[in-house]
């Protein structure tokens, strides 16, 4: 009962009130004044980057739940911890860009959970192989941001440049844990499963 609670708690702040960071990100770079289609442009992928965050928050905590190892759990803890940050920058940013969360992130939370539920069940050797791919992914998803950005936005390329370098190192840990090389076909359902989530976010 008292994990449960907890578990409901991390959700209710994850969704409705992002907490603060413990690293500071974009101080001292000018907040440029965009035109309103790029300003738009902007809000929407930093929209669909926030969603990101709300079901990585997500997938730790359904990884670690059911993982069944206590030490295991605790790094999937501490890397939640850290994606925390991401999900405070995101939130902030898209705030002073003028935009707004996705209506649907509570679907996307109860979808990631259950999927990282599920890896944890699956064994150490596979929830890390979750975390490893999952965090090569959203690398790649970074990537394509950054080239999508303004060349003005100093302050979201810092975020997201940030967000990246922090994804790599959390993979990075998950392969020197022991992580097992997944299937094709799970890598693929994983990227078909997060196009439909950032294509939605981007707009909804």
């Amino acid at each position: 009962m008292d994990r449960a609670i907890l578990q409901f708690d991390r959700l209710l702040r994850t969704i409705f009130a992002h907490g603060r960071s413990t690293r500071s990100i974009g101080e001292g770079l000018p907040d440029v004044t965009l035109p309103d289609a790029q300003r738009r442009h902007v809000a929407a992928l930093m929209r669909v980057d926030h969603c990101g965050e709300v079901c990585a928050q997500a997938l730790y905590q359904g990884q670690s739940l059911t993982a069944g190892d206590p030490a295991l759990a605790a790094a999937l803890q501490r890397a939640a911890d850290e994606e925390t940050d991401h999900l405070v920058w995101t939130g902030m940013r898209l705030k002073e860009l003028g935009g707004r969360p996705s209506v649907l992130n509570p679907l996307w939370y109860a979808g990631a959970f259950a999927m990282g539920a599920l890896a944890g069940r699956a064994g150490r050797a596979w929830n890390l192989a979750f975390v490893a791919e999952t965090e090569r992914q959203v690398e790649e998803h970074l990537s394509d941001h950054l080239e999508r950005l303004p060349a003005a936005d100093g302050k979201s390329r810092a975020i997201l440049e940030r967000m990246k370098a922090d994804e790599i190192r959390h993979g990075r840990t998950a392969t020197a844990l022991g992580a097992r090389q997944m299937p094709p076909v799970v890598r693929l359902a994983m990227k078909m499963a997060s196009r439909v989530m950032t294509r939605t976010a981007y707009w909804i």
